[in-house]
């Protein structure tokens, strides 16, 4: 697991093209937070805008309505009641200045209804400020007296009210100064409302009067801001699901592209090499075999000055022949059938292999077998990555160290595997890339070995985790899935039996 000095073995094209990938590579998750969250507050904002002005505007006809009902109904008993003909109405008992133009009415009676009428005018509850218009557009009684005698002219929804012969309203926040008849008797605190009520003539086919009310609804008012809250509330709420909903898609989708991205690219590397690999065997195997037979052969007759020189180009030729041997088995198809395999069983014959070498690196281990259940994996392969594992932590271990091995179920369906040095340990940089191909800080190494562990795992829907600290030692983690019961019970008597 140590490694003395850091050497890259590039592979073609597809580091390249891994490299222009990083940096023109679309950040999908980093646009899409930013497009979806402008996108998605734009459309809570406009709905919630468009869901309060039409709570407002709904609350404010729906007052309007109901006051001009109350007005005209209040005219039509106030008639009743003072004894005049029903072929009269209110709107033509308003005006003073017409008391003689109906001689069918009793002039007392003609005041009478009037007064009683603009008496429950004047005290309607929540009113700012209240007037009469006759026909001209003259006020002839408001609950400001300084308003009576003026005459309004250019007053759009005055003109509207008496032409549509429907009621107008309006809502304001403040006072227009624009609008002088708006001399209401008090300041509102938040939002007040104007209403031109129209009153008709005994065939309903003409306006003769008009009744402007500004009122505070203060009930109203109460239930628009409760409204707002509940609109606004609710569509942060919906708008903050919908984004982290989305974001959480997305995040997965990222996370899953740049992952088959990163195998795409190991795919790419392992095929084009593969057919690399495939040429160089064949081209030195032969070579190699020449080169090591003479060299056999010269050293039986060498003289004893000679021996050390044959005996290193022996020692040559055979770590060439390794590499072509590592090469040639890292970049193999791995067989997709999978095994239950007694992962104990299978560190007792490697610690066995190694035996020997352990000894003379004065490597101490410690591992207490216990049972576990058998994991999913090949018997060759899984020896081949121990093989790697443990050459490697001896490696990190030249003058000696403790070598920890141990064995865990953390949760049902998983083992876990922990292989402990004491070695140098790496840098994080080192880390970051132990598990590419064909990287290695090792001198002599070919950058395979953990490659080909990770690719081992991971095809049998396991894992390998490596943490390592500098000059403390590291520590590999290989998680296995669990075989089943039944070949558990197969596979646990053959190995044990």
């Amino acid at each position: 697991m140590q490694i003395l000095e850091q050497q890259k073995v590039p592979a073609p094209d597809a580091p390249a093209a891994e490299g222009q990938s990083r940096s023109g590579q679309f950040n999908l998750l980093r646009w899409f937070s930013l497009g979806s969250f402008l996108i998605i507050a734009a459309v809570a904002m406009g709905l919630g805008y468009v869901s309060t002005r039409f709570v407002v505007d709904e609350s404010i006809e729906r007052d309007s309505m109901l006051t001009a009902q109350f007005i005209q109904a209040i005219g039509d008993a106030e008639i009743r009641h003072a004894g005049i003909t029903l072929k009269r109405t209110m709107g033509e008992m308003l005006d003073p200045r017409e008391d003689n133009a109906y001689p069918d009415v009793n002039p007392g009676a003609r005041a009478a209804a009037r007064i009683e009428f603009l008496d429950h005018v004047e005290h309607l509850p929540d009113t700012l400020l209240a007037v009469v218009y006759a026909l001209d557009r003259t006020v002839v009684w408001s609950t400001n007296p300084q308003m009576i005698g003026m005459r309004v002219e250019g007053d759009e929804e005055l003109d509207e009210s008496f032409e549509m012969k429907e009621p107008v309203s309006t809502s304001y926040h403040q006072i227009d100064e624009e609008r002088p008849e708006q001399m209401l008797l008090r300041e509102p605190k938040y939002l007040f409302i104007e209403n031109y009520i129209p009153m008709f003539n005994a065939d309903k086919s003409k306006v003769i009067a008009m009744v402007e009310i500004y009122k505070e609804p203060a009930d109203l008012v109460e239930r628009i801001q409760r409204g707002f809250k509940a609109i606004w509330l609710a569509t942060l709420l919906g708008g903050l699901l919908i984004y982290l909903g989305l974001f959480w898609i997305v995040r997965r989708a990222s996370v899953l592209l740049q992952s088959q991205q990163k195998q795409l690219i190991t795919n790419e590397t392992f095929v084009a090499l593969g057919e690399m690999s495939s040429a160089v065997a064949h081209s030195l195997r032969n070579p190699l075999a020449n080169i090591r037979s003479s060299a056999e052969l010269a050293q039986e007759i060498a003289s004893q000055s000679a021996q050390k020189n044959i005996g290193d180009i022996i020692n040559q030729v055979d770590r060439m022949s390794r590499w072509v041997r590592e090469l040639l088995v890292s970049l193999r198809p791995i067989n997709d059938d999978s095994e239950t395999v007694d992962l104990v069983l299978a560190i007792d014959d490697t610690l066995s292999a190694f035996d020997a070498l352990i000894r003379r690196s004065n490597v101490h281990v410690h591992f207490t077998p216990k049972s576990c259940p058998p994991v999913v994996s090949q018997q060759v392969l899984l020896t081949q990555i121990l093989n790697s594992l443990f050459a490697n932590a001896l490696e990190a271990m030249p003058k000696g160290g403790m070598l920890t091995i141990a064995i865990e179920q953390p949760r049902p369906g998983l083992v876990r595997m922990t292989l402990s040095d004491t070695g140098k340990g790496m840098s994080k940089q080192q880390q970051e890339s132990v598990f590419k191909p064909f990287f290695t800080t090792k001198q002599g190494g070919l950058g395979v070995g953990l490659a080909l562990v990770k690719r081992i795992m991971e095809r049998f829907e396991g894992s390998v985790e490596l943490t390592s600290q500098e000059q403390e030692g590291t520590r590999v983690c290989l998680n296995f899935k669990v075989a089943t019961g039944g070949e558990y019970g197969a596979q646990h008597t053959a190995g044990r039996g």
